[in-house]
């Protein structure tokens, strides 16, 4: 296996959060009372419970990095995300920012933050 990291990200609720992505291709490899592990091909999202947790203010956000990064916005907008600034979950689509990245931004139900970033 080759060497990689898993973002661990908090949920207010699991099965919800296995629906929530399920809608974007992620299939549940691992789901008990305190541990969700959701895979997308390559992609793999790793969730823990925390029902307190307010999705307006957390602060947890990982990166995406895919080939494709108009693909997977695709199906974000296919699975009904709203293209808006304010609320969650809600969808911004990739453009080239001041890195020279392209890069489009999911925040999920919960408030965590999916920066879509293509690959070089």
């Amino acid at each position: 296996m080759v060497d990689h990291a898993t973002p661990n990200l908090p949920s207010r609720d699991l099965d919800a959060t296995a629906a929530f992505y399920a809608a974007l291709g992620f299939a549940t490899a691992y789901h008990d009372p305190g541990w969700l592990i959701l895979e997308r091909g390559t992609l793999v999202l790793e969730f823990f419970p925390d029902p307190g947790m307010d999705p307006a203010s957390t602060a947890s956000s990982c990166c995406l990095r895919v080939d494709d990064v108009d693909a997977l916005y695709d199906v974000c907008v296919a699975a009904g995300l709203p293209e808006t600034h304010v609320g969650w979950p809600r969808l911004h689509p990739p453009r080239v920012e001041d890195s020279g990245m392209r890069i489009g931004y999911l925040v999920d139900a919960d408030g965590n933050l999916l920066r879509l970033v293509q690959n070089p």
